[in-house]
C-alpha cells in the first residue's frame, strides 16, 4: 500500500479524520501494514496493548466486557488507547471474521511523531473527549 494509500485509509478514521494532509501524512509514514488470516484473535481483554489498528479490508468481530460485540469493518479502528496509556490494558477479545488486512500504528511510533508535531494531540484528544462525552 502506498503512502497515499495509507493517508486515504486513515482519513476515513474518525479518530484521525480532524487532521490535515500534511499531518495525516506523517501518521501514514509510521503506520505499517499488518495482515491476519481469518479466525486469528487480533487483541484478548487484559493483554498489553502497544498500540492501534485500522482495518483496511476485510471484518473484525470485538467482543467487550459484558458480552456486548459490534462488527469492524474498513475504517474502523481499535486499540486506540494503547496509543496514549502505557501499559494500558485490552477491554475487548477482537478476532478476525475474515482475511483481515490492517494498518498498524506502534505507541512508540506514536510518541515520537506527536514529539515532531504536537497538533495531531490536540486534535486526537478532541475526539477521545467527545467520545467520552457521548
Amino acid at each position: 500500500m502506498t503512502l497515499a494509500a495509507r493517508v486515504e485509509r486513515l482519513r476515513t478514521v474518525s479518530l484521525f479524520a480532524r487532521l490535515d494532509d500534511d499531518s495525516l501524512a506523517l501518521v501514514a509514514s509510521v503506520a505499517r501494514e499488518f495482515e491476519a488470516p481469518a479466525g486469528r484473535v487480533l487483541a484478548e481483554p487484559k493483554q498489553t496493548g502497544t498500540g492501534m489498528f485500522v482495518i483496511d479490508e476485510g471484518e473484525a468481530r470485538a467482543e467487550m466486557r459484558g458480552g456486548s460485540a459490534r462488527g469492524l469493518h474498513g475504517g474502523d479502528c481499535f486499540g486506540e488507547l494503547a496509543l496514549l496509556v502505557p501499559d494500558g490494558a485490552r477491554t475487548a477479545r477482537v478476532s478476525a471474521v475474515t482475511d483481515v488486512r490492517c494498518l498498524a500504528i506502534t505507541r512508540d511510533d506514536f510518541h515520537h511523531l506527536l514529539e515532531r508535531e504536537p497538533r495531531i494531540a490536540i486534535s486526537l484528544l478532541e475526539v477521545l473527549a467527545e467520545r467520552l462525552a457521548g
